[in-house]
């Protein structure tokens, strides 16, 4: 016989009870730790509806006295809201409103599932008592066990004599024991005491008192330590704090010893102003670097914010500094990585409505390694207005820059520049093509500070240049049969007729501009230069196509571009002076190729070469061969001559081959591995060699890096020589307490100069 029993009394309380979860690369890792509660369990807490205010008692036999005891006997099943009891036998006194409860007894809520061998529930006081305890968070992989678990009148939960996991029932590659946790609902961490860490059942950690997790909310404390050894750092060692300021502000404070150099701080402030704003600041310091035979203090500050004040308006801000040029390739900065030559010193503020928008910008670059330092915008104001739609078919656009130049050193030239371009378009656009037709009046006033008396610069320099610009393209399709598969075959002609007024700029000086790249696309731009300095005239015929196979579930398998300009005329305006007569009848050929070759196999390259000269000016080609989203073996080579476009016996050649690879070991363990050669200099640049075995509950990695390492000409550098470093580095995850989070593989592919890119462009 089953009985429901109502009662309009609080059985147990609601325990917020959450830890942050551990996320695990593809393929995901099979982690199920699930608690062993039975289907009929499940099936009658699934049957009983009720609300928070009512309990249901189910059970196969009861003797009840009124306003004294009920006891419930055989598949006693207890439901409050989402609250469910189930036990072999239970007492209920209705005078001192207990509840006792025991055998097979089950507890589970929305949030947790626990296993005991007794129950205590003082219902007036909402206090409950489970002896002999096991529990299990939903959702999550942490379960443990307890002697004693008590659930309090204010929503905690206290655990005594207990211990808890992340790993798979049975497994116990880590657990904690402790002699008392404590989880606060409301503030949503676990404070434990007493604590003892075993790995593999071997203690190897005591801690008198820690504070973990339970959801992801933040909260103070040290984060997991991170170790290493390197030829230039020796022996480092890690330990980052985190300061849990307040809900809108934090701080990160690692001190970081490195043998070879002393004691290195970084601390990172991060902040929240208002609801679409953030920002941060960053400051790191060595006292007396040992490695530099100046021994130098070093430094770093970093401020960076951006949001927005209103649906308008937008701010941007960023300022870095360095106290040497190598600082980046000599110490593992938090900002910025060794490839990194150039720090960006920006502030911004831009207003945008539908039709127009108007910018403020200042900004100033530092190029480190480098003498020349470039011009300071101080300040930009950028004037942009659209109608679309003008006359019914004609849009109308209308450009404006007023920007005022300045150098850090007095003996260079000072320069304001206001730049005008109205521009009218004519779009036609149709179902297999489009054409544009644009002329533009590009009108620049310069205002210079002529400090150099022998220069040719002039102080008041009016330039108007006339631009007319016609772009047109088609695209044809076709069904084709290649290697017994169905294919739709794309050809896309583009042609491009660009007209530019020839002006003499060469009492202009050069503030802000340089060459562009010839690619494929590049060829379909409408300028030569970056920045306004020099407007490169033009008469000129670009001619390109684009070709492309979808298979029959439409998917972009191949695609080749190849395009060539042809001048009617030569260019008169010239970056750099040249006493060398610069004729050419057509520009670089430039191609780009992406494929997918067959099955897993696919290739990437572009090449850009001189038909006149009959010599490339560059190219590259990756090859990938991808069977899963875990498995990659990626070979490359890119050639780039005259980098620096010195035209010079001491010109910069790049001729370099790699290799990269990430391929599972077993369902655990994975490879991840580099390495990249100089042909020209017949040496090795750069080697990774990494191994990580990553389980359910915890994850090591142990990597070796070899790399070049140049050092710039510096006052703080022993030499300007090129140099090597290598290094073993060594990290442990223990998931579940906390850190900065689960290793990963794909943060593997990026260490070193190289980062790995996915070369298929194709458009699926």
């Amino acid at each position: 016989m089953q009985i429901r029993y109502f009662l309009a009394l609080s059985l147990l309380p609601n325990i917020v009870l959450a830890n942050e979860p551990t996320t695990t690369e593809a393929p995901a890792l099979q982690c199920v730790v699930a608690p062993p509660v039975s289907r009929s369990f499940e099936d009658r807490a699934a049957l009983t509806n009720i609300s928070d205010d009512q309990i249901v008692i189910i059970s196969d036999n009861s003797n009840v006295v009124y306003n004294n005891q009920a006891e419930f006997s055989g598949d006693v099943s207890f439901s409050q809201g989402l609250r469910h009891i189930a036990a072999d036998n239970a007492v209920l006194d209705q005078k001192e409103q207990r509840l006792n409860a025991d055998g097979n007894l089950i507890f589970k809520d929305e949030l947790f599932t626990i296993t005991a061998d007794t129950l205590e529930a003082q219902m007036s006081s909402n206090n409950a008592t489970l002896e002999g305890a096991q529990y299990w968070l939903h959702g999550q992989q942490v379960h443990g066990d307890a002697e004693k678990l008590q659930i309090t009148s204010d929503n905690n939960l206290l655990l005594t004599k207990t211990n808890f996991t992340t790993c798979p029932v049975g497994d116990e590659s880590w657990l904690l024991e402790a002699d008392m946790i404590k989880i606060d609902s409301k503030e949503e961490w676990g404070e434990i005491w007493n604590a003892k860490l075993r790995i593999a059942g071997v203690p190897v950690l005591y801690i008198p008192y820690m504070t973990v997790p339970v959801s992801d909310k933040r909260k103070s404390g040290f984060l997991f330590p991170s170790f290493s050894t390197s030829t230039t750092n020796g022996v480092e060692v890690s330990t980052p704090y985190y300061w849990n300021i307040a809900p809108e502000y934090d701080l990160t404070f690692t001190p970081d010893y490195m043998s070879s150099r002393g004691l290195y701080t970084k601390t990172e402030f991060r902040y929240l102003a208002g609801e679409k704003q953030n920002g941060q600041l960053n400051f790191e310091y060595i006292d007396s670097d040992n490695e530099l035979s100046t021994n130098a203090n070093r430094y770093l500050y970093h401020w960076s914010h951006q949001g927005a004040l209103n649906k308008n308006w937008r701010v941007r801000a960023n300022y870095t500094d360095v106290s040497d040029n190598n600082y980046f390739n000599d110490l593992n900065s938090d900002i910025n990585q060794s490839t990194d030559n150039q720090l960006s010193r920006i502030g911004e503020a831009s207003y945008f409505e539908r039709n127009w928008d108007f910018n403020m910008r200042v900004q100033d670059i530092k190029v480190l390694g480098e003498e020349e330092k470039p011009y300071q915008v101080m300040p930009q104001l950028n004037f942009n207005y659209r109608s679309a739609d003008l006359f019914e078919a004609i849009d109308f656009n209308f450009n404006s820059e007023l920007t005022n130049f300045r150098h850090q050193d007095n003996e260079y030239n000072t320069a304001t520049r206001l730049h005008l371009v109205p521009s009218l378009i004519w779009p036609i656009q149709g179902p297999a093509g489009s054409f544009t037709s644009e002329i533009k009046l590009l009108q620049t006033q310069y205002w210079q500070q002529n400090i150099d008396e022998d220069s040719t610069l002039e102080d008041n320099v009016s330039r108007t240049i006339p631009q007319a610009r016609l772009h047109g393209q088609i695209n044809f399709e076709r069904t084709t049969q290649l290697f017994d598969e169905q294919y739709r075959q794309t050809l896309e002609p583009q042609i491009q007729y660009l007209y530019v007024g020839y002006e003499d700029q060469s009492d202009i000086g050069i503030y802000d501009t340089a060459q562009l790249q010839e690619d494929y696309y590049g060829l379909f731009r409408d300028r030569q230069y970056s920045g306004l300095d020099r407007v490169a005239d033009a008469n000129q015929f670009t001619l390109g196509f684009t070709t492309r196979l979808f298979d029959e579930a439409n998917h972009e398998r191949f695609k080749f571009s190849v395009g060539q300009i042809i001048f009617f005329e030569d260019s008169k305006v010239l970056l750099i002076d040249d006493n060398e007569e610069q004729s050419q009848s057509t520009s670089v050929l430039a191609a780009e190729l992406d494929a997918q070759l067959y099955n897993d196999w696919f290739i990437s390259g572009s090449v850009q070469h001189d038909t006149e000269k009959g010599e490339n000016k560059k190219n590259e080609v990756t090859l990938d061969y991808r069977p899963s989203n875990d498995k990659l073996l990626q070979l490359s080579y890119r050639y780039v001559p005259d980098l620096l476009n010195t035209n010079t016996n001491d010109r910069v050649d790049i001729s370099q081959a790699g290799m990269r690879t990430s391929w599972p070991i077993s369902d655990n363990l994975y490879f991840v591995g580099n390495y990249y050669y100089d042909l020209n200099k017949s040496r090795n640049i750069e080697t990774y060699t990494g191994v990580q075995y990553e389980s359910c509950c915890w994850a090591l990695r142990l990597s070796y890096h070899y790399r070049i390492k140049t050092n710039y000409d510096d006052d703080t550098s022993q030499t300007a020589m090129e140099e090597f470093d290598s290094g073993v580095y060594l990290n442990f995850v223990i998931k579940g307490l906390g850190g900065s989070g689960p290793l990963g593989v794909d943060d593997m592919l990026d260490e070193g100069l190289f980062n790995y890119r996915k070369p298929l462009y194709l458009r699926n």
